[in-house]
């Protein structure tokens, strides 16, 4: 597509801009940006309502699609946040002299040009800009038909500040929505660096088995906690039911409670504050019986193999019986995605046994599985969770924004034969 060329060529192109800019023109922007989200905030409203219109309410996408003044109010504190953090662009990450003399350091530089796919996700255009820019890459953003109103609009707005500071506009492009844009981002290897998937399952594997360029894996969250038999009663039912209803349609929402069958009595109690938001259960047979008269009738079903290892993104929680430690493990290692996991135990020593042997980015102890998000983790905004090793790994910042390079001085050294 002619289209979609000409938007990366120009991003390339300015990409090249980013390198002169100083990070206090940098903070600028974004704090001048922060400002117009809420300055703009009515527009917004405007945009994303025609996408909602579009939108079953019942669909668990409805959700992230929303935006609302409170999320506005958030997503401009994100941007302003990431503007008060230290420039990750050159810092010296190691410096030694070798023997014949010649001086190497290892300095933090800016990818060059980041793409990003996501879905029914607003947010995630600004935080891509705002980490992209900071960190002095351009950036590509494919987002969704279903946010195509609301993305238009953002990115109008981004370019009036960008225009604003005398930044060249096309440090950041929104892509057509089509089959076919998607199509000529993953083969970009001349105009893009780096490309970046944000939603779920079928997505991530499509674009990690579709894309040419250099691909980091993030979003797809089936995650567990697993109530042991030290577990602390009053503190997993919070746990449980914040990890599982504060957004069931994020990544890191609970999928999975793992119980020790020593603990099954007090199943009803664990899942008691579940019930207030209609939390449908699909539970094993010795979970089914312990919860069978303590929790609502039409919520409670029996589970089966598909309840293991889906990412529901729903007010729907599937529940596991296991007779020990190990147990657990093995059902983590079999149906989790490698990106957060949880155990709740008063015993120290298997806790650290937990963290040790989980295989995922983010490995908790009595705390729910809700905190794995940059913002929270103090990073700012963030791009993704990434779920895999190579690279980085977990909630990505304006650090993991950066690759490096070799900066080396000599005094007329040469390599002998």
């Amino acid at each position: 597509m002619k289209e979609v060329i000409d938007i990366l060529q120009r991003v390339k192109a300015a990409s090249k801009s980013l390198t002169q800019i100083e990070d206090e023109k940098r903070n600028s922007v974004l704090q001048s940006l922060a400002d117009a989200v809420i300055k703009n905030k009515e527009n917004l409203l405007l945009a994303n309502g025609k996408d909602l219109e579009r939108m079953d309410e019942k669909s668990p996408l409805y959700d992230r699609l929303k935006l609302t003044e409170a999320r506005l109010e958030a997503i401009a504190q994100d941007i302003r946040h990431v503007a008060q953090l230290p420039s990750p662009l050159g810092r010296t990450l190691m410096e030694r002299t070798l023997e014949n003399g010649l001086h190497l350091k290892r300095v933090s530089v800016a990818f060059g040009v980041i793409g990003v796919i996501y879905e029914a996700r607003p947010n995630v255009s600004f935080d891509v800009f705002s980490l992209c820019f900071k960190s002095g890459s351009a950036s590509v953003l494919k987002g969704g038909k279903d946010a195509i109103d609301t993305n238009k609009e953002i990115i109008r707005l981004i370019h009036g500040v960008l225009k604003s500071h005398n930044v060249e506009e096309s440090v950041v492009e929104l892509l057509p929505t089509s089959h076919e844009a998607t199509q000529e981002l993953l083969s970009a290897t001349t105009y893009v660096d780096l490309c970046i998937p944000r939603g779920g399952k079928s997505l991530i594997e499509f674009v990690r088995n579709n894309s040419k360029v250099p691909v980091i894996e993030t979003g797809a969250g089936v995650v567990n906690t697993f109530f042991d038999k030290y577990g602390d009663e009053n503190m997993g039912k919070i746990i449980i039911n914040n990890a599982k209803t504060r957004r069931v349609s994020v990544c890191n929402a609970l999928d999975c409670l793992i119980i020790h069958s020593s603990r099954l009595k007090d199943l009803p109690v664990l899942c008691s504050l579940l019930k207030d938001s209609n939390v449908k259960i699909y539970a094993d047979e010795r979970a089914f019986e312990a919860l069978q008269g303590h929790y609502p009738k039409d919520l409670l079903l029996h589970a089966t193999k598909e309840s293991y290892g889906t990412e529901f993104m729903d007010y729907i929680m599937a529940i596991r019986t296991v007779d020990s430690l190990s147990e657990a493990l093995s059902h983590i290692d079999r149906f989790g995605s490698g990106h957060s996991e949880c155990i709740i135990t008063q015993e120290a020593s298997r806790a650290k046994e937990f963290q040790a042997m989980v295989d995922a980015a983010c490995v908790y102890w009595n705390a729910p599985v809700s905190f794995t998000d940059g913002a929270q983790f103090g990073l700012g905004a963030e791009i993704g969770i990434s779920t895999q090793k190579l690279g980085p790994r977990g909630p990505m910042g304006l650090e993991e924004m950066t690759t490096y390079k070799w900066i080396i001085e000599g005094n007329g050294q040469i390599r002998q034969k």
